[in-house]
């Protein structure tokens, strides 16, 4: 069947008379349907097989990029095979079917697969270089191979429907989005909270098996297609069709690439961000694909339509940049408090905040690039090698998308800035769409002319829109003024001026959401990051190893412990090294020669360097955020105490506001189920220290006070409150017969049940609840050689923290009175002591 068009207007080229089918296999429906239902299963297994990825190859972003590409390398040549092999075949719907089985069988293996990967992977790294990544290319790529099939293989089924293969493919593609939509939401809010990673891919391969049944039955009602006949090779306006459409493939996920590093300064890090961007993005495409598919094989000027949409889609982009301000953030505190209000679900009320910003950035450009794949179709594809056809279209598509990945994450963002970076993919598609409307045949005069005036237009905008537009948002939405900015590979870092009444601190953003600060209650939790556990240790520490740098604070205090030998950091983010110099406070750690700083990912510089330490001190980002639980996991504390000296310890930092009770106390069945002996202590009001080895811990009053008054630990330490070695050991909570009583039965965070990273949303008033449980559990610390005197010392200041801590608490749960009452007792006690100061509001 064809549909009735002009010879002159026609570009699906039928080589051979249409064949009539005595039966139509069933239409688009349900092919449509297999798809959706593979494009589930295949977003589930991509976003677990990113997962397990930055835990094999790591997350920096060289690395996890070309382990990503993998997978959509084998999606291309999956496409580009399978639908020449369909085009040979009379029943297609059966190589579906077992395209569909085979993914569901090397699904399972592959993920399986990646569970166990990091250990040879590094060890293969060493031995044979870049070898070693066969190992990732093949678990991701072989699997991924047989996906990129499913959508040519069906498209070629249709076969009789030549004459709207527009109207057909731009269906199935939507269909097939539509699927990855509900993959994506479903993985993050349900399957991974829910089953873990190795449940959520059983989950997807049972949906492969699914649509593998349910094909199997349609074959066999089905009768055999035409095998396809010789065909001449491709026209010029194909080959030119095909060659633009891969060019766009590279410009679309080029913008991809900048609204995830642009954006997020108005969303969150948290893993439910990342979903509602992807699927709102998804979305676009469906919609676009969708409505338009309705007109493909209808419209007069398909190279016209096709050159309008791109160049459309790259000047929306821009100007949606361009036009940010104050109005999102206020759009999006309404979004939430209507949902908040219509449902009463913090995580309802945050998600209609990320929705209004991705709708406002992500979303037209989308839909107009969704919309350009049936009009592709309709160009490209000659009716007697459709799966050959389709399977080019998608398979150089996804090609261009690796390349223009690669280019726009490791060279424009890093020479241009995100700004001008959009500003030169717009004007890239612009150069596309001229192309179009100037080579390809028939363009009508009104698209020859619209396409120009886009181009135009791209240009006055690109040149207009100022290159710090998007530094300029962020102090804008943080109300405090920029220091700092640097957009680099995989994130923007930034460090903002703030004030507090007389006082001025500085806080660390990456990627737009604050992590740190050089404030007092950071100077002093930092500093005991480091310092706490060195003073305690049996042993005298040589070396020590910090992950994370972030203001240099905790990096910077291993500097004033002389007895190291040795001091190393791992930091992911070079612009987060240079942003040091802003901070104070931290003993210029970003340019001291005895401080080491090793550019990689902490995960990593465990798995490749067999390289021991006294001390490991962690301090990633909170455990929420998407990516982080990589280092609160069960898993990662057992490679870390391999990375151990005999009598070495493991100090994590313990964030208290940033999760839930239960999450906490997963975070602590974590770190017991490794180390024996535990110990946590109380750094600051919001945070804890939670300090593990395999000896029992002996706080030798008599060694620790000698090491707390060499000059420069002293010196380090008086400034944030910790005047004395009573003081130090005052933060003292409990052991692990302690621990054991809070943790409970939970369930441990590990790489495989990384729930915490999908919790929800942390309730109001939560800490207030969480610090006085722990606070409860305090016990005797087990002091040696402390004599009546410093014992009564030490009770001494610990009920002058426990007093003020009395004074923050009373603040959370707005007992005016009472704050009122014990301020004024812990101003009499201790108005000299700077860290209370900093809370109650006066000056240190």
């Amino acid at each position: 069947m064809t549909l009735a068009t002009s010879p002159t207007r026609r570009t699906i080229r039928d080589s051979r008379p249409a064949v009539q089918s005595t039966q139509p296999l069933v239409g688009v429906a349900i092919p449509a349907l297999l798809l959706f239902t593979s494009g589930i299963a295949a977003l589930i297994y991509q976003i677990l097989w990113i997962k397990q990825l930055s835990l094999v190859v790591g997350v920096e972003v060289y690395a996890i990029t070309t382990g990503i590409s993998a997978f959509f390398a084998g999606l291309a040549l999956g496409g580009f095979l399978f639908g020449r092999w369909a085009d040979r075949l009379s029943r297609p719907v059966r190589l579906y079917s077992f395209l569909e089985l085979a993914v569901a069988v090397l699904g399972i293996g592959a993920t399986l697969g990646l569970a166990h990967a990091a250990g040879p992977f590094a060890r293969l790294e060493l031995s044979s270089g870049l070898l070693a990544w066969v190992l990732p290319f093949a678990l991701v790529g072989i699997p991924a191979f047989l996906m990129g099939g499913t959508l040519p293989v069906l498209i070629r089924a249709l076969t009789p429907l030549a004459g709207q293969l527009g109207a057909a493919g731009g269906r199935l593609y939507a269909a097939n989005t539509a699927g990855a939509i509900i993959g994506a939401l479903l993985t993050s809010f349900l399957l991974i909270p829910a089953l873990g990673i190795q449940g959520s891919a059983y989950v997807a391969a049972a949906l492969n098996m699914l649509a593998a049944l349910a094909a199997f039955a349609v074959d066999r009602r089905a009768e055999p297609r035409p095998v396809a006949e010789a065909t001449p090779p491709r026209s010029a306006q194909a080959r030119l069709a095909i060659t633009l459409y891969a060019l766009a493939g590279g410009i679309a996920l080029g913008y991809e690439v900048i609204w995830s590093q642009s954006i997020v300064q108005f969303m969150s890090t948290r893993a439910f961000a990342f979903s509602v961007v992807l699927a709102t993005y998804l979305t676009g495409l469906v919609l676009g694909s969708a409505l338009y598919a309705r007109r493909a094989d209808r419209i007069r000027d398909p190279w016209g339509v096709f050159a309008l949409l791109i160049a459309g889609a790259g000047l929306v982009a821009l100007l949606e940049i361009t036009l940010l301000g104050r109005w999102l953030i206020i759009a999006q505190t309404q979004a939430e408090a209507l949902v908040l209000g219509l449902t009463g679900n913090d995580l309802a009320g945050m998600c209609a905040r990320f929705a209004v910003a991705a709708l406002s950035v992500v979303f037209i450009p989308t839909v107009l690039l969704g919309a350009a794949f049936p009009v592709m179709l309709r160009l490209a594809v000659d009716a007697g090698r459709v799966g050959r056809d389709v399977g080019s279209v998608v398979a150089l598509n996804t090609l261009g998308g690796i390349v223009g990945t690669l280019l726009t994450g490791f060279l424009l963002v890093p020479w241009l800035g995100l700004v001008h970076s959009l500003a030169a993919l717009a004007l890239a598609a612009a150069a596309i769409a001229l192309c179009a409307v100037l080579r390809g045949q028939q363009v009508s005069q009104e698209a020859r002319q619209g396409a120009i005036a886009l181009g135009l237009v791209t240009v006055l905008a690109a040149v207009f829109t100022p290159s710090d537009r998007l530094a300029q948002l962020l102090p804008a939405a943080r109300n405090g003024q920029l220091s700092f900015y640097e957009e680099g590979r995989g994130a923007t870092v930034a460090v903002v001026d703030t004030q507090r009444g007389n006082t001025h601190f500085k806080r660390l953003y990456i990627q737009g959401v604050s992590n740190s600060g050089d404030a007092m209650p950071s100077l002093r939790y930092m500093r005991l990051q480091a310092l706490l556990p060195l003073l305690i240790q049996r042993e005298e520490p040589r070396s020590a190893l910090v992950i994370g740098f972030g203001t240099g604070i905790t990096a910077g205090a291993l500097l004033r412990y002389p007895g190291l030998d040795q001091r190393v950091v791992a930091e992911l983010l070079p612009a987060v090294v240079r942003a040091a110099p802003q901070f104070q406070g931290n003993f210029a750690a970003g340019s001291d020669p005895r401080l080491e700083v090793r550019l990689r990912d902490g995960r990593r510089e465990l798995l490749r360097n067999p390289q021991r330490y006294d001390l490991i001190t962690l301090e990633p980002p909170p455990p929420s955020a998407a990516g982080v639980v990589n280092l609160y996991s069960r898993d990662f504390y057992q490679l870390t105490a391999q990375r151990l000296n005999a009598g070495g310890q493991v100090a994590q930092w313990l964030p208290l506001p940033t999760q839930n009770d239960a999450d906490t106390r997963a975070l602590v069945r974590s770190f017991l189920d490794v180390f024996p002996h535990a110990s946590l202590w109380t750094t600051e009001l919001h945070e804890m220290l939670l300090i593990g080895s395999f000896e029992p811990l002996e706080l030798d009053v008599t060694r620790i006070r000698q090491r707390f008054e060499q000059a420069e630990v002293s010196a380090a330490l008086r400034p944030v409150g910790i005047i004395s070695p009573a003081a130090l050991l005052a933060t003292w909570v409990t052991d692990r017969a302690g621990l054991e009583r809070y943790a409970g039965d939970a369930q441990a965070v590990t790489d495989d049940q990384p729930g915490i990273e999908y919790a929800p949303w942390v309730r109001p008033n939560e800490f207030a609840r969480v610090l006085p449980k722990l606070l409860a559990l305090r016990s005797p610390p087990p002091l040696v050689n402390a004599d009546d005197s410093f014992r009564a010392a030490l009770a001494d200041q610990q009920a002058r923290l426990m007093r003020f801590y009395a004074v923050g608490l009373f603040a959370y749960t707005k007992q005016r009175a009472a704050w009122s009452s014990a301020v004024r007792q812990v101003l009499a006690e201790d108005g000299g002591n700077p860290y209370y100061r900093w809370f109650i509001g006066g000056t240190p």
